[in-house]
């Protein structure tokens, strides 16, 4: 992201002053009592205070309410904070708030177009709430802005099967995981993908390799237990499910995987959505 500084020409117009001199004193008399006025007159309020950069990291752990009003203050206090406005939108994404999110990730980008992750929040936005078309143009414009960012081409993947686009969908899937081989989140999407298209196996191959990597998490883990109890495999999905879930979701998720077995589905989750990035 290249950003050309403005340049600012001023131009001085030298005073001259006549030497005229009774007359030329009395002014300046007049105009030095004027300009000590002006240098003593109050200075005006300060404006809202901004959080330190400590203050930001202590807020980012909080629970999602307490993150939406914190950082709508910060946002409201000054709306041109990239930050703020992208950690507002974050956290109300979070509640489910698609709308209010959405007009957050925008506002942020009135006056940052190029502002990665605002454009990759706007992404995020739309896939939560099924609009996956509507996030194509965000995740290209940060892909473009960030070409070796593996975030975007994983999106852009998301965004492209729920438009029913799969070839690019599928080439998106894999430039994301060749940015990226270490990270679980681009390969734990492909391998949904490859799992929603029938490619149980290599489904699972990703999937194995992803959970085994530092960035894994529970999503990840709970993907590859459903891939495996679909290919009939239910008590090894039975043994990865109840690492990480409470004992009641388990049997919930085992009752709809048996069901879906029985009615030859191949669905691509089980309460668990993408990655992302």
């Amino acid at each position: 992201m290249c950003r050309k500084p403005a340049l600012l020409a001023t131009v001085l117009t030298p005073i001259l002053l006549l030497s005229v001199p009774a007359l030329a004193a009395d002014k300046g008399d007049k105009a030095a009592g004027k300009a000590q006025a002006s240098v003593q007159a109050p200075a005006q309020p300060p404006g809202p205070r901004k959080a330190s950069a400590a203050e930001r990291a202590e807020a980012r752990r909080f629970d999602p309410l307490a993150r939406a009003a914190f950082w709508s203050n910060e946002f409201e206090s000054d709306p041109r904070d990239a930050e703020a406005g992208v950690a507002l939108s974050q956290a109300l994404r979070g509640l489910g708030r698609y709308d209010d999110a959405a007009a957050a990730s925008s506002r942020v980008l009135v006056s940052h177009p190029s502002d990665v992750e605002a454009l990759l929040e706007s992404a995020r936005v739309q896939l939560a709430r099924g609009e996956g078309f509507f996030a194509i143009e965000p995740a290209k414009t940060a892909a473009a802005a960030a070409p070796r960012d593996w975030r975007p081409q994983s999106l852009l993947g998301v965004a492209l099967e729920q438009s029913k686009r799969d070839d690019e969908a599928l080439a998106a899937h894999r430039q994301a995981v060749a940015l990226a081989p270490n990270e679980a989140a681009p390969a734990t999407n492909l391998a949904m993908y490859l799992a929603g298209h029938g490619d149980l196996a290599g489904a699972e191959v990703l999937l194995r390799k992803a959970a085994a990597m530092p960035s894994s998490t529970i999503q990840v883990r709970q993907n590859l237990a459903l891939v495996v109890g679909l290919q009939g495999r239910v008590d090894e999905a039975e043994k990865l499910a109840r690492q990480d879930l409470p004992p009641q979701m388990v049997d919930n998720n085992l009752a709809w995987l048996r069901a879906a077995l029985g009615q030859g589905q191949a669905t691509r989750t089980w309460g668990a959505v993408k990655a992302g990035g």
